[in-house]
């Protein structure tokens, strides 16, 4: 069965973005090394450190499935129709976009809410994971008790304000772990979630 896990890149200080939804400063790790990582996409080749190579090419091999907030689906301008994860996508909306130009593309606008989400892309994951990729879907999914993992790109800065992880958590969750890894511009922290805890 498909293991649900929310992953970000995070500050020290607990912020995914600025205020402005930039990541610039979060996202520098993708490009400190010499070691390729090729996406499902043209655009997106990362270069890490082996030790952040291997934790992403793991993370691509056993991922089968992304769920997504529609705020982030629109300040990505829906990754072109392809995720760099080059797996099926399911978009947490209230309402599907009336314009959208990749009609074949593995995108799925999910109008019921994050339970259907999480249901329907373990569905299309199969045995693989379920990744989360929104702040927002992410703390629900808590709420819900639908996470079973959570994996933070820890960066050596501190932003002051912006975006948090997660914001508005219903209940204390306690966590095991954290399994570390330690790349360059980036310690990678798994940790699980205690069900019933």
């Amino acid at each position: 069965m498909a293991d649900v896990i929310a992953n970000m890149s995070m500050s020290l200080d607990g912020f995914v973005a600025d205020p402005q939804d930039r990541i610039d400063h979060l996202f520098g790790w993708f490009g400190s090394g010499d070691v390729e990582v090729p996406t499902a996409v043209e655009w997106a080749t990362f270069k890490t450190s082996e030790a952040s190579a291997k934790m992403l090419r793991d993370a691509m091999d056993n991922v089968g499935a992304l769920i997504a907030g529609r705020h982030l689906f629109d300040i990505t301008q829906g990754w072109g129709g392809q995720h760099p994860m080059g797996v099926p996508v399911f978009v947490v909306t209230h309402e599907p976009p009336a314009d959208w130009p990749h009609p074949d593309a593995p995108f799925t606008f999910v109008t019921d809410g994050v339970e259907s989400a999480v249901e329907q892309a373990k569905k299309a994951a199969g045995d693989k994971n379920v990744a989360v990729a929104s702040t927002k879907i992410a703390q629900q999914c808590l709420n819900l008790g639908l996470l079973d993992g959570i994996q933070v790109d820890l960066v050596p800065v501190l932003l002051g304000s912006g975006v948090r992880f997660f914001d508005d958590l219903d209940t204390t969750t306690m966590l095991t772990g954290p399994e570390v890894v330690e790349g360059t511009g980036v310690t990678h922290l798994s940790y699980r979630v205690k069900q019933g805890a």
